[in-house]
């Protein structure tokens, strides 16, 4: 994809994305009370599968900064010892890396200058970002989630690196698996990139990975969805567009104000979507209260 052609399509989405100057929810606000309430009628069996992939500590080569995590109690002296001790740990994280689930904040992309709707880009600073944070999401989202199936429709196990999911692909699969992907919707696109993972070992994915082409962010337009979680990047890897690494995330985040959720796992999920023959269920999002900051870590839990 030509840089005119990208450059010619972002504008096509941010002038298409209705909103106000002081807007800073993004399409969230497709997500509103009333569908919020009908989200809860999608619970019928109260089966729950947890979104996450398991935090990895271990060195990988998509994961050279992994999380640490270290026990910080009880002393040797407390273990058999009498009276009252407690076991106490410490955890840390690369929040935006190739390996962990997490959800990206309105603040995490700067393009030309700026944030989501025009919020100057100096509002970020060592000290956290001052405007459109995790703090935006303080409330969780709670929604109709969808899971579309990619590597289900063409009959693989996974999509391979660099392969790309098209707006075409997405409407096939919504055919395919009898559902329709509609406002206030968290959309879950797999590609199969955790199954990948699992069966061939990690590898570089911040050079090679399947994602979404940006064209098909058109089709999360017209639906209105609210937000855009998949089991990989969400964008390919090497990039479709020469001069931007991430097209993906500039046209959702800063184009269209999608809250983004990367590395998510799916294999559950799947399974019991094809179980109960349907792939839409109640779905919520609690990221951590940690004011001014890009991101977080998350583990979304889908109730069908």
């Amino acid at each position: 994809m030509t840089t005119d052609a990208f450059r010619a399509l972002y504008e096509q989405l941010r002038d298409g994305t209705p909103r106000s100057p002081d807007d800073r929810r993004g399409a969230l606000g497709h997500l509103t009370p009333e569908r919020v309430v009908a989200a809860a009628a999608e619970v019928r069996s109260g089966r729950t599968v947890s979104l996450a992939a398991e935090i990895d500590t271990r060195p990988a080569p998509d994961n050279p900064e992994p999380a640490e995590h270290r026990m910080t109690g009880p002393a040797a002296a407390d273990i058999g010892a009498d009276g009252l001790h407690f076991a106490r740990d410490r955890f840390a994280m690369n929040v935006h890396g190739d390996a962990d689930s997490h959800l990206d904040a309105l603040c995490h992309v700067l393009f030309d200058g700026e944030l989501y709707n025009g919020v100057p880009a100096d509002s970020v600073t060592s000290e956290g970002a001052g405007s459109l944070s995790l703090d935006v999401v303080r409330d969780g989202i709670v929604g109709r989630g969808v899971l579309l199936d990619i590597p289900r429709l063409r009959g693989l196990p996974w999509l391979e690196p660099d392969d790309h999911v098209t707006a075409a692909d997405l409407a096939a699969a919504e055919a395919a698996q009898g559902v329709r992907t509609g406002p206030g919707d968290l959309l879950l696109v797999r590609v199969g990139h955790r199954r990948r993972r699992r069966e061939l070992g990690a590898w570089n994915a911040a050079r090679t990975r399947a994602g979404l082409h940006p064209t098909a962010m058109q089709f999360l337009a017209e639906r209105q969805v609210a937000v855009l979680g998949s089991d990989g990047n969400n964008d390919t890897a090497p990039s479709t567009v020469a001069e931007i690494a991430f097209p993906v995330h500039v046209l959702a985040i800063h184009a269209m104000g999608l809250h983004l959720m990367d590395y998510l796992e799916f294999a559950e999920l799947a399974l019991a979507c094809e179980c109960e023959g349907r792939w839409s269920f109640l779905c919520a999002v609690a990221p951590l209260r940690l004011p001014g900051a890009t991101g977080s870590p998350v583990n979304p839990i889908a109730v069908l």
